[in-house]
């Protein structure tokens, strides 16, 4: 399947769904590896086909752009650091002045626009106020005498006067209100700066100690990877013990009871649904054609009848039983139901409609996990990253039981 995957470059978006973050992670890199070395591959041949002249080399464009270094008395490259030259203020002295510049240039900006605002308020209020001045003297000077009217005039002069005196004050008073609120709105400016600066600094310490978090979490991912390659080697030592000592022998004997008696098979039978009695397992009556990957229920159901049921995939060690982890085919929408009220570290199998093999759902404090199970070829293991290879699925169960950190 990992074959067809790198052949193809693609993955079925179900398929990929499947697979932990672990196995994500390590199928990408490995479809990263192969298009580096199709590259590198295609680079020989463009090369050698050039040598031999079946191809013509190719011709780099001249080009007017280049980049020139100013050079110091000494011929090396010119380098200036702020704040460490002959006669420069300290980078913080410079940080400081620069961060009040800008917010002095900020607050001088929002103050123009203030002032342009209140300059147009008040040229609107004294002008309307002086209109409708004038309006009442003319509406009252038609009604006096001739005579009257040179007072009238000098009434009015000093009534202009008195607006004008007013409107010099209110000037005042709203360049000294939008002055102190420069000042103030500077402050404020200066302040915020300043907190985004050490906001800034505080960012940097914590992505330090981030990466020193880091570097400690994989050294002790590593310290684990090493426990589990030894619990593998102490495992296989076992095995290769167990085998000497006649299990093989066992395993025989158990095959040849496993055909003579079908009642254990009709009952795994009637959990796939859709499906009828196997046939006796002494093999089938022909063979078939597997294609790479389940086209439907039905060839799943047959693969497993005539491929899985003669290696006991599912039943129990020793034993005519099946186990009691092992569900056939469900989904896993079933699967997460079935694991729902159980505690931490319950899992079941199911049989997978991805791939040909099977579907480790495990039960995790908070949510679940699914782990697919290569059975493809004539081993059993999980898909992609699991280096132990197991003569059935029994043993590959009782394998993660006993050290359940090689789980990938």
């Amino acid at each position: 399947m990992l074959q067809q995957i790198l052949q193809d470059m693609y993955i079925d978006p179900e398929l990929l769904a499947e697979l932990s973050d672990v196995q994500k992670h390590i199928l990408f890199y490995k479809m990263r590896e192969e298009q580096l070395r199709r590259w590198r591959e295609r680079e020989a041949w463009d090369a050698l086909a050039q040598a031999e002249g079946l191809r013509p080399a190719k011709v780099k464009r001249a080009s007017n752009k280049h980049i020139q270094w100013l050079l110091g008395a000494d011929g090396e490259v010119w380098v200036w650091v702020m704040g460490e030259g002959p006669g420069d203020k300290p980078y913080e002295e410079i940080s400081e002045e620069l961060i009040a510049e800008r917010a002095r240039l900020q607050a001088q900006k929002e103050a123009e626009e203030l002032w342009r605002q209140k300059e147009a308020e008040i040229t609107k209020k004294f002008r309307d106020a002086l209109a409708n001045e004038k309006a009442r003297i003319l509406a009252e000077k038609w009604k006096v005498e001739m005579e009257d009217r040179k007072a009238a005039k000098v009434l009015e002069e000093r009534i202009h006067e008195e607006f004008k005196r007013k409107e010099e004050e209110e000037r005042r008073r709203g360049e000294e209100q939008i002055r102190l609120q420069e000042e103030q709105r500077a402050k404020e400016l200066y302040w915020t700066l300043k907190q985004a600066q050490l906001h800034c600094q505080d960012s940097e310490n914590e992505e330090r100690e981030w990466e020193e978090q880091l570097r400690r979490s994989k050294a002790a991912d590593e310290e684990r990877s090493r426990r589990a390659q030894r619990a593998r080697d102490e495992y296989r030592r076992h095995s290769l013990r167990a085998i000497q000592k006649g299990t093989v022998a066992g395993l025989s004997t158990m095959f040849q009871e496993l055909g003579q008696n079908h009642e254990q098979e009709a009952r795994l039978y009637h959990q796939l649904p859709g499906t009828r009695p196997p046939s006796p397992l002494t093999g089938p009556d022909r063979t078939w054609e597997r294609p790479l990957r389940p086209l439907s229920r039905e060839v799943i159901v047959r693969w497993f009848k005539e491929e899985q049921l003669p290696r006991r995939a599912g039943f129990e060690r020793n034993t005519k039983s099946i186990a009691p982890w092992f569900h056939g085919i469900i989904s896993r929408e079933n699967a997460e139901d079935l694991l729902e009220n159980m505690t931490e570290g319950a899992f079941l199998v199911r049989v997978s409609e991805k791939i040909w093999g099977y579907t480790l759902s495990y039960r995790l404090q908070r949510g679940f996990k699914h782990f697919l199970v290569d059975a493809s070829g004539d081993f059993y293991s999980f898909l992609g990253v699991d280096p132990n290879r197991h003569a059935t699925l029994t043993d590959l169960i009782d394998f993660h039981k006993c050290f359940p950190g090689s789980i990938p």
